[in-house]
């Protein structure tokens, strides 16, 4: 199957499953959605909508998460993976929008990514979900479905980026890749998943071809 009839076929799935795509972490406005992306780095969603309450009565602003002491952001997502790091570009990302941008978060790419802490991905879910330009974020669920469904090559998150907005039309960008993360959580994780039963896998996975081809020979 061509990886453009695919694509339609997946869009098609994954738009049924998923009418809706309610952002998984929980924010108020475009700055909580942006420290909670910046939170979210290689840990789990669910983890950090268990701090962020705690941070966001410290800090619900710029101007006031400016204010906090190192420390007492560090103390609210001790739990988090790379904490000590994380409560420092908290810090400092507070500061800058206070001295940069009016206490406000920018919308540009090339501003947000100035940010510390601010890599491509994070700019792209604030850019898509904060203020609903077309971008297609790619974390681990959605590099690894592509390569695994055919659409990219599993070469590099950047390529991976770019073979999808080829792809999918723009205008399915940001519900879309919200649409494959869900998927990839509920349906399609790393290990011991039946390609054969999968809605979407059953159809377009490389290596289930693989598998059925090696089926077929050792019959023969």
């Amino acid at each position: 199957m061509k990886r453009q009839d695919k694509a339609l076929r997946i869009s098609k799935i994954l738009a049924g499953l998923y009418p809706t795509t309610p952002i998984p972490l929980d924010h108020t406005d475009p700055f909580t959605l942006l420290v909670a992306v910046l939170l979210s780095a290689q840990t789990t969603d669910k983890k950090v909508n268990e701090v962020t309450p705690e941070l966001f009565r410290l800090g619900p602003d710029p101007a006031s998460m400016a204010k906090q002491s190192v420390p007492n952001i560090l103390e609210a997502i001790r739990v988090l993976g790379l904490a000590p790091t994380k409560a420092k570009n908290v810090k400092r990302l507070s500061e800058l929008l206070v001295e940069r941008h009016e206490g406000e978060v920018p919308e540009t790419f090339e501003e947000l990514e100035a940010l510390p802490g601010v890599g491509h991905k994070t700019a792209s879910v604030v850019m898509s979900q904060a203020f609903g330009v077309p971008a297609f974020p790619v974390d681990t669920h959605i590099h690894r479905l592509a390569a695994r469904w055919g659409l990219s090559n599993d070469s590099t998150v950047e390529r991976t980026e770019k073979d999808l907005k080829a792809l999918f039309p723009r205008e399915e960008w940001n519900a879309l890749h919200l649409r494959i993360i869900f998927f990839g959580r509920e349906h399609c994780p790393a290990r011991y998943h039946d390609l054969t039963a999968c809605p979407i896998c059953s159809f377009t996975s490389t290596k289930k071809r693989q598998l059925d081809e090696a089926r077929r020979d050792k019959r023969q």
